[in-house]
């Protein structure tokens, strides 16, 4: 899959980044590339959140300060003040509007130089939660001090720097974890909501999809209640109870979400995407999408 090349950092070299893991740098004016894994750089004046919404192949997470407006994933995040900001490189996100200019520190990282389970396992990084911690002043002198020993740490000739690096990113994820505990940290109140909270937990690993010959693989409400070995009555019925909605109406809507994504950031053909969403033909592809969205796979392509 390839993203339109509008949707890239200036200046971001992806090649040394997948090469080495991570990078550690001052951004003097525009953003550089991670080289070892990771990179950590301030933003003086600009945050370097792209203007058209795309798809990445790097993880991120950011000290910033400014006002501005994100949409991420479709949703549209306000920041104001000093927030900590985690972008998943799988959700669309862009700049829709900033009032005043960001200063900040970005720290970007690849997902073989932090275990990949553990960043997909974090509410930070996961698909539907929110991605933005709003700051007090105690907490963004902490805050600051990790991505500044991060910078130094870089810059310095430290020979384990990687590790080092890897123990303050995790420090920073445990600290958010801590100022923003997830909403479904809490226990669950029965057997209903563990298995809501398995489904939908299920739900959000069949995606993204990355390749088109690797079809999604659940599809059906029965195909979800036999990977989870529990009757399918009685996950429709936890589902319903739990979030007022069928199993059926969660699936669908979100393969209809990843079809959007793919039709939008990638240079896939429609057939591929119908292929990679599981459907046998692209004609049913085509009649599925229209009659849960009122447009054709081609038609919303264009808008």
């Amino acid at each position: 899959m390839t993203f339109p090349a509008t949707t890239e950092i200036p200046g971001l070299n992806l090649a040394d980044l997948r090469l080495n893991g991570f990078k550690v740098q001052a951004l003097p004016g525009s953003a550089e590339a991670p080289v070892n894994g990771f990179k950590v750089q301030t933003l003086p004046g600009s945050a370097e959140i792209p203007v058209k919404a795309g798809r990445r192949d790097f993880y991120k997470m950011g000290l910033v300060n400014g006002d501005m407006t994100i949409n991420y994933g479709g949703q549209l995040l306000e920041i104001k003040g000093t927030v900590l900001f985690f972008v998943n490189p799988r959700v669309p996100h862009s700049l829709v509007n900033r009032v005043t200019p960001t200063s900040g520190y970005s720290c970007i990282f690849t997902e073989t130089f932090i275990s990949g389970r553990e960043l997909q396992d974090s509410p930070l990084f996961r698909v539907g939660d929110n991605p933005v911690i709003s700051l007090n002043p105690e907490q963004t002198s902490f805050m600051t001090g990790l991505f500044e020993k991060m910078l130094a740490v870089y810059n310095g000739d430290y020979l384990h720097k990687g590790e080092l690096i890897k123990s303050c990113i995790t420090l920073i994820i445990h600290e958010a974890l801590r100022i923003q505990p997830p909403k479904h940290a809490l226990p669950f109140k029965n057997g209903t909501s563990r298995i809501a909270h398995l489904f939908t937990d299920l739900l959000e690993r069949q995606f993204p999809i990355e390749r088109s010959n690797e079809p999604l693989r659940l599809r059906s409400a029965q195909d979800y209640a036999n990977h989870l070995s529990i009757h399918v009555n009685y996950l429709n019925r936890a589902v319903k109870e739990v979030t007022g909605k069928p199993t059926s109406t969660h699936i669908a809507a979100r393969i209809i979400a990843e079809a959007k994504a793919l039709l939008q950031h990638s240079d896939w053909s429609v057939a591929e995407i119908a292929y990679a969403l599981g459907f046998e033909y692209p004609a049913y592809f085509n009649n599925y999408f229209r009659r849960l969205t009122g447009s054709t796979p081609n038609a919303f392509r264009k808008v």
